[in-house]
């Protein structure tokens, strides 16, 4: 049996010196792999747990050679009208991830999106940044996707975070089985923890389930001592009408109470990911732009001022 350190996780993005997803500076590495369909999701190379193709058509040049090299026969030159080759992918096949097309392409317009690797070799990434996360009361976090698909891995890679008394925080949206928050809890310093929407029902018909479970999670968290951020994206027309809004305050407040839940992080939409349906090939899920002007989130801003509560608006 391989020791924890062999254990491999499956990520597709590393994002060093990041500021916003917990305290201090912080290496955030990107799970692979969602259980959920989240409409304004701005990471959709993350939902799929099996390797992809990124795919930008205005940097091809369609030179043909990732077609040469491919062995998965993902990568196709067909005729146009005209009579040139060019090049297309085969999204009916499956990419292994072994990156020969990646490292064939001469215009830079293919990126693999998957890679595994081993608790030692996050490890060896992480440390380059120690003296950052010491002098700033930072340290690691673990987003997706949806971490907790990969617990196993999680926990392997926070244990030896915390042998070198590294802050760890997880980003998750709860909805996995309590026995992965129960084995997390340990090794974990911050949950992060999504509340998309407060009604069960609209919740249900928003994303394909309650959120009773989430509940469950979160609750579990907080009456055995876990220190928790709650996390509640603001969507237009989805999740920001005043009692969706206040119904969640109220239900984080009294929560509080409970034990330790430091505050609400309030993330308005943004379109940053679009961008990455496109070279995915996939439909944005979202026809008109459900954003905030300005002068909107300065009202939303004065509204979260008048609850006794930490409640931040986290503007990007």
């Amino acid at each position: 049996m391989g020791t924890a350190q062999e254990i491999k996780g499956r990520i597709f993005n590393i994002q060093k010196y990041s500021i916003y997803d917990g305290d201090g500076i912080r290496t955030l590495i990107f799970f692979k792999g969602c259980n959920l369909r989240c409409p304004w999701c701005s990471n959709p190379e993350g939902l799929s747990g099996e390797f992809q193709v990124m795919y930008s058509r205005d940097k091809c040049i369609d030179c043909g050679r990732c077609a040469d090299v491919c062995p998965s026969g993902i990568h196709v030159m067909r005729a146009g009208a005209d009579g040139q080759l060019r090049h297309h992918i085969d999204r009916s096949k499956s990419c292994i991830g072994c990156r020969r097309c990646e490292e064939a392409c001469l215009g830079d317009a293919l990126d693999i999106v998957g890679r595994d690797v081993s608790v030692a070799e996050l490890m060896d990434i992480i440390m380059q940044d120690y003296d950052f996360y010491l002098s700033s009361g930072g340290g690691v976090t673990i987003g997706g996707g949806e971490m907790s698909l990969q617990t196993d891995f999680a926990v392997a890679l926070f244990s030896e975070c915390k042998k070198m008394m590294i802050n760890t925080a997880v980003e998750t949206q709860g909805t996995t089985s309590l026995a992965n928050y129960q084995k997390l809890a340990p090794v974990t310093d911050t949950f992060l923890f999504d509340i998309k929407q407060i009604d069960t029902r609209q919740h249900h018909a928003m994303l394909g389930i309650g959120n009773e479970g989430i509940r469950r999670n979160v609750e579990w968290l907080v009456d055995n001592g876990a220190h928790v951020v709650i996390r509640m994206p603001l969507i237009r027309g989805y999740n920001d009408s005043w009692d969706a809004i206040t119904g969640a305050i109220r239900y984080v407040m009294d929560l509080a109470r409970r034990g330790n839940i430091s505050r609400i992080d309030m993330l308005p939409y943004h379109q940053l990911g679009r961008k990455k349906y496109e070279r995915l090939d996939m439909i944005y899920p979202i026809d008109i732009d459900p954003g905030y002007r300005p002068e909107e989130l300065d009202r939303l801003e004065a509204f979260f001022r008048t609850f006794d509560f930490d409640i931040r608006l986290v503007r990007h």
